[in-house]
This record gives structure tokens, C-alpha cells and sequence, in this order.
């Protein structure tokens, strides 16, 4: 019962302080979000997957440029064809992909836009004159994982290429009101696999002109508990356990009363 009464206590008394750490960007009516600005394009990094068309108007003439996987192995090991689907193009530790007809491509570091009319440019002296080819690339591997005091963590995918933090944080279920969000900690490695760590701010307007607001492909979220749930677990534990002894007693007392009367 004291342990009941004592964690009561304890969440009546930290209420009132809880409050101020749990809205986001409590000071967004006094900051500038002109640094915000701007579109955001992914950039290519080492081990990405990437799925590459070429068109043209002449079907023929695209043919070569494009990869296309049309033999599978069925479960039983037999050998079945289909309608095929293109294949991924991996990213080299060096920043390149191996094209067909034009060979390696140096990629890392452009967007798609700019790998789409580097593309183009390459196979046109491949083509006559009347043809315009049409490149388009897709990121096949984009992802970023959240974990810690959230409602549902994971591994989640980015089909649109651009997620911000708070996106990412949504598709995970939000905090929960035990996370710190004056404390996130997001783990990045860059093109060279370097790794490395930035706390951030959710309570701090300022983030969104952060170049962390926007989140890169393999970004890791990790999202502290506060102390508040650090007590409650403590006094969770204590209160299991004083049931526990209380029980065993209550058993024990039993039996000797009954031998007793025996």
C-alpha cells in the first residue's frame, strides 16, 4: 500500500514540470524558419539500391540499357520464367555502379535528377539522332530505423525518398510521455562510413532549420526514457517484490498454523 501511495505521490509531484518538456517546438512563434528554405534531395551514398529505366521511342533501342530478371527458381528447384522485373544497380564502396554498355558510373553524391541526366547524356551517342532517351532512377533502399520510448519502433521504409524527423516519429507511433524530448540522439554514417551522433531538441523550434530535420537514408533515432519512467520502474519492482514476500509470509504463516493445529 505505501509503495501504491508513494508512486501517486511521485507522478502528482513531477506533473506540473513533465508538461513543459512534452509540447514540440515551444518557442516556434519567436524564432525565423527562413533558413528552412529550400527543397530537399537525397544524395547517393556507397551500398544504396538503385532501379534504373531507360525509354525511348524505339523500345529497341532502350533494350540494352535496361536489366531485366526473367528467370526464377521456383520452391522445388525448377527453373520458371515470367514477365521479369528490372534489376537493382548496388552502389560500390567507390561511389559507382556498373552500367550496362557504358560501364562503371560514378554516382555517389548526386541526386537523382543528376544521376537521371548524367544517364541520359552517356547512352545518347549510343542512339540516333532522332532518338531522346528517358532515364529514370528510383532509391530502392531507403529506410531509417527509431527506437527507444516510442509506440511502435522499428525499421521503416521511405518510398518517397524525403522523411523528416518528426515524419519518422509519427510512422513509429510518437513518443511516448516517458520519452525525453529535449534529448533525442540520431545516429548518421556518411559516404566514407563514418559514423557518427547529434542530440536533438524536440521542445526547440530551431531543429527544423537544423540539417538534421531532414533525415538521410540508414539514419538510426533513438529516443531516451526520462527519469520519471526510471522511478516508476524502481518502484514497479519494489512494489512486485514486496507482494511477492507478502505472499510467501501469508503461505508460510499458513502452514505452520496448520501443523500446529496438527
Amino acid at each position: 500500500m505505501f509503495s501504491i501511495f508513494a508512486a501517486a505521490v511521485l507522478l502528482f509531484s513531477t506533473s506540473c514540470n513533465s508538461y513543459k518538456q512534452v509540447p514540440y517546438f515551444q518557442n516556434i512563434d519567436s524564432i525565423s524558419l527562413a533558413a528552412s528554405q529550400g527543397l530537399y534531395d537525397a544524395r547517393i551514398m556507397p551500398k544504396d539500391l538503385l532501379t534504373i529505366t531507360v525509354s525511348t521511342l524505339d523500345p529497341n533501342a532502350a533494350r540494352p540499357f535496361n536489366l531485366i530478371v526473367s528467370n526464377t527458381f521456383a520452391a522445388n528447384n525448377s527453373l520458371t520464367t515470367g514477365q521479369g522485373s528490372l534489376q537493382t544497380y548496388l552502389v560500390d564502396n567507390s561511389g559507382n555502379i556498373n552500367f550496362p554498355v557504358i560501364g562503371k558510373v560514378a554516382v555517389q553524391g548526386l541526386t537523382k535528377e543528376e544521376i537521371q541526366d548524367l544517364l541520359a547524356e552517356k547512352i545518347k551517342p549510343y542512339l540516333s539522332a532522332t532518338e531522346n532517351p528517358i532515364v529514370t532512377v528510383k532509391m530502392a533502399s531507403y529506410r531509417v530505423t527509431v527506437l527507444g520510448e516510442v509506440a511502435r519502433p522499428g525499421v521503416i521504409p521511405v518510398t518517397t525518398e524525403k522523411m523528416s524527423i518528426l515524419e519518422a516519429l509519427a510512422q513509429a507511433g510518437d513518443l511516448t510521455i516517458y520519452g525525453r524530448r529535449d534529448n533525442v540522439i540520431l545516429l548518421r554514417e556518411d559516404a566514407t562510413g563514418q559514423k557518427h551522433h547529434v542530440r536533438l531538441n524536440l521542445n526547440d523550434a530551431h531543429l527544423i532549420n537544423s540539417p538534421y530535420y531532414y533525415l538521410q537514408q540508414n539514419d538510426q533515432i533513438y529516443v531516451e526514457p526520462n527519469k520519471v519512467k526510471a522511478k516508476t520502474s524502481e518502484i514497479s519492482q519494489s512494489t512486485t517484490i514486496w507482494f511477492t514476500l507478502t505472499g510467501t509470509l501469508v503461505s508460510l504463516a499458513s502452514l505452520i498454523v496448520n501443523i500446529a493445529r496438527k
